[in-house]
């Protein structure tokens, strides 16, 4: 247990607020090479529809046995990414699954492998990919349940970057919305003065304009606005 609890205490320190997820998957493929019992070179694969990319590698033998897989359109790491399945190589000489890529693989020197499936809001967003160089190398428990941990934390990292996203674009939807309430706002203040209307009266010419002329109603604002104060500086 002596591994994972090491890996608990690394991972409990991995700071997720307020950095880039690039900045925070590579840090996670570092700790993941360190705690995770016979891996050499680690990596991220995340499948968003029919694309899988490498998020995040430590050591040039996993983005060599990654790429190897998307140009073949399967492998190990896809396979667990998109079936949400842990799939391990005990030894490429002697694999018949995946026989193409097995046969490339060995050439840039991995002999086993342990590809761990990232879960995320009860699906699979991709996989966690181990490599060694070494037969049998993820044999053992501590090498899965090390992986499974490390997993988890890459789909925590995930999800956070998800809701900063989403929590980004909120705002700016927040700020366009307030803006074309401010245009709309001036635009009746000046038709209720040229046309001696009420707000209600002078929205509603606003709204008719908008759908005879098939335009948003913000735009139509805006045109009246401008056509009494004159366009903005640039």
């Amino acid at each position: 247990m002596g591994c994972v609890e090491d890996l608990w205490r690394a991972l409990s320190r991995l700071q997720l607020a307020e950095r880039e997820l690039g900045d925070v998957l590579g840090q996670v493929t570092r700790l993941a090479a360190e705690h995770v019992p016979g891996a050499e070179s680690t990596s991220i694969t995340l499948v968003r529809g029919d694309t899988a990319t490498t998020a995040a590698h430590h050591g040039e033998m996993s983005l060599a046995a990654d790429e190897l897989q998307y140009d073949e359109g399967y492998g190990p790491c896809l396979d667990a990414g998109r079936a949400g399945v842990v799939l391990r190589i005990d030894d490429t000489h002697t694999e018949t699954r995946w026989p193409t890529y097995v046969a490339r693989v060995v050439e840039v020197g991995v002999r086993s492998s342990l590809s761990m499936p990232l879960p995320y809001q009860g699906t699979t967003i991709g996989a966690l990919n181990n490599y060694s160089t070494k037969p049998s190398a993820f044999a053992s428990e501590e090498s899965a349940e090390a992986a499974r941990e490390v997993a988890e934390a890459v789909a925590v990292a995930v999800a956070n970057a998800d809701a900063h996203a989403l929590l980004g674009e909120h705002a700016r939807n927040m700020e366009l919305a307030m803006q074309s309430r401010a245009v709309i706002e001036q635009a009746k203040g000046v038709l209720m003065a040229q046309r001696h209307v009420d707000a209600d009266a002078a929205f509603d010419l606003l709204r008719e304009a908008s759908q005879r002329y098939n335009r948003k109603l913000r735009d139509i604002a805006a045109g009246i606005v401008d056509s009494v104060v004159g366009p903005p500086r640039r």
